[in-house]
C-alpha cells in the first residue's frame, strides 16, 4: 500500500496538469484592427479595434484607445464595417412543426422538437449576418406552441443536434417564448373559432383555467396528494402569466392589436406584438401600454387581406410615438440574407438611422430578454458580430464574415458559404439528389 504522501503528490501533479491544460485550451485573444465599428449602444467609431477572447468581447473602441495584449492574433479589418450580429425576433427556419389541426390552443407543444439543425436556412441566415433567432411555430392557431431562442453556432465543427444551438438560462433550461395569433389565420371551422370575438373568448377561457391550475398548486403547498394532475398546456400559460415566458403575438389589424393589449393587461403576460400592419393607426395606444413591436415590411403587394394597410412608415411612426421597434424576417416571407434591407426601407420612410440599426440588433435582443448577452458590441457580451464591406443600410454592401461566440461561422470567401449567400433555394438547399450507380458509371466511363 502506498504511503499517504505519495497520494498527495499524485493528486497535486494531476491538479497542476489540469490547470496547465485549461490555460493551454484557452484561445489567444483576437483583435480586429482598423475597421469602422458600429457598437449600436454608443457612437459609431470611424477607425476602431474590437478585441475578443474565449467567446466574449474584451474591449471595443478607437484604435489608439484599445490595448492589444502580447500574443494576440491581429486581423486587418481596414475598409470593413463591424456591427453586432443581427437578431431576428420571428423566424421559421428549420421546420415549422408546432400545433396540429386537433384544436386552436396548444401551448404545450415545443417547436424545437421538430427542428432540423441541418436545414440550409441556418446557413442562409448566417450569410445575412444573423446570429440569433427566435424560431416560432406558425400562426394558424390562437396558441400554436412554445418558441425557441437559438444562437447560430456553426463555427468549428458546427452543431450535431438542434440542442447545440439553444440559448440557455441561468438554470440551464432552453429559453423561448409562447406563440399566439389572432385575426384571420386562426379563424376556420370548428373546433377553431369562426369570429374574432370567439377567438378572444377561447383565449380568455384558457388563461382563466391556467389561473385556477396555479391556485391549486399553490394551495397544495408541495403535498403530492393535493397537487392537480400535471397539465403541460396550462403550465406554459402559467409561465406566461408569471413573466417567465414572453408572448410573441401575431396580429395585423388595429382592432386585433387592441384585443391583444386588453388580454395582456387582464392576465398580466408580457407581450411583443408581431407584424402590426396597422400598428401606425394605434401607435399612441401601443406606446401607452408599453408594448414593443416586431415589424415586418414587405415591398411586394399581396398576401392576406388584413395586411392591406401595411405601411413602410410603420417603424418610424411607432418609434416616434415611443414604442420599442424591431424588424423581423418571418423567413421565408423575407429571406434572412436581405434582412438589413428592411431597416433601410424603414429609414427611407422616416425612421432614424439609430432606431433602424437598433431594430436589427439591440431592440430584438431586448424583446428576447437577451440584451445582457447580445445586441451590441460591449465588453462582457458574447462575441457575436458581422463584418461587412460597406454600410449595413446599403443594398450594395455584403456580409463578408459572421462570427458567433468568437468563432467564424460564415465566410463569403469560402466557396461553399458563398453559395449559401448568393444561390437560389435549390442551390443552397441541404438536400442533395441521389443518383443510383452514378459514381460507378462515371468511374467506368473515365477509364
Amino acid at each position: 500500500m502506498r504511503h499517504p504522501l505519495h497520494r498527495l503528490l499524485l493528486l497535486a501533479a494531476i491538479a497542476a496538469f489540469s490547470c496547465h491544460a485549461n490555460v493551454s485550451a484557452a484561445e489567444a485573444p483576437t483583435a480586429f484592427v482598423g475597421a469602422k465599428i458600429i457598437p449600436v449602444a454608443g457612437e459609431e467609431i470611424p477607425t476602431g479595434t474590437l478585441l475578443i477572447a474565449d467567446g466574449k468581447i474584451v474591449a471595443v473602441g478607437p484604435t489608439d484607445a484599445v490595448k492589444i495584449p502580447d500574443g494576440a492574433k491581429q486581423i486587418d479589418a481596414a475598409g470593413r464595417v463591424i456591427m453586432p450580429g443581427l437578431v431576428c425576433t420571428h423566424s421559421h427556419i428549420g421546420g415549422v412543426g408546432g400545433a396540429d389541426a386537433s384544436g386552436p390552443i396548444q401551448p404545450g407543444v415545443r417547436i424545437f422538437d421538430s427542428l432540423n439543425v441541418h436545414d440550409s436556412g441556418f446557413k442562409r441566415a448566417l450569410a445575412g449576418g444573423l446570429t440569433t433567432l427566435n424560431i416560432m411555430p406558425g400562426s394558424g392557431h390562437l396558441i400554436s406552441g412554445q418558441t425557441i431562442y437559438v444562437k447560430l453556432r456553426f463555427g468549428g465543427d458546427g452543431p450535431r443536434k438542434i440542442d447545440d444551438l439553444f440559448l440557455l438560462d441561468a438554470a440551464g433550461k432552453p429559453t423561448g417564448g409562447l406563440k399566439m395569433a389572432n385575426g384571420s389565420n386562426s379563424m376556420r371551422s370548428a373546433p377553431f373559432p369562426g369570429t374574432r370575438g370567439k377567438s378572444a373568448f377561447l383565449v380568455r377561457e384558457q388563461y382563466i383555467k391556467a389561473r385556477e391550475y396555479q391556485y391549486k398548486i399553490d394551495q397544495a403547498k408541495g403535498d403530492p396528494d393535493k397537487l392537480p394532475p400535471r397539465d403541460l398546456n396550462l403550465e406554459a400559460l402559467v409561465e406566461a402569466m408569471q413573466g417567465r415566458r414572453v408572448v410573441h403575438h401575431h396580429t395585423h389589424r388595429h382592432d386585433d392589436i387592441m384585443t391583444v393589449i386588453r388580454l395582456a393587461q387582464e392576465f398580466g403576460f408580457r407581450v411583443v406584438l408581431h407584424h402590426v400592419s396597422e400598428g401606425w393607426k394605434v401607435a399612441d395606444e401601443i406606446a401607452a401600454a408599453k408594448v414593443p413591436c416586431s415589424v415586418i415590411l414587405i415591398d411586394s403587394p399581396g398576401g392576406k387581406l388584413e395586411a392591406r394597410n401595411m405601411s413602410m412608415e410603420t417603424g418610424g411612426i411607432l418609434a416616434r410615438a415611443g414604442v420599442r421597434v424591431a424588424f423581423h424576417t418571418d423567413d421565408w416571407i423575407t429571406d434572412s440574407r436581405v434582412f438589413r434591407r428592411m431597416a433601410a426601407l424603414g429609414v427611407r420612410a422616416g425612421m432614424t438611422r439609430k432606431a433602424a440599426l437598433e431594430s436589427l440588433t439591440l431592440a430584438g435582443a431586448e424583446m428576447l430578454d437577451l440584451a445582457d448577452r447580445i445586441g451590441s458590441l460591449a465588453p462582457g457580451k458574447d462575441a457575436d458580430f458581422a463584418i461587412l464591406d460597406g454600410d449595413p443600410l446599403s443594398v450594395y454592401a455584403h456580409v463578408v464574415e459572421t462570427w458567433v461566440d468568437g468563432r467564424k461561422a460564415f465566410d463569403r470567401g469560402n466557396p461553399q458559404d458563398h453559395l449559401y449567400a448568393v444561390g437560389g433555394y435549390g442551390a443552397a438547399h441541404d438536400q442533395s439528389p441521389y443518383f443510383c450507380c452514378y459514381d460507378q458509371w462515371l468511374e467506368a466511363n473515365q477509364q
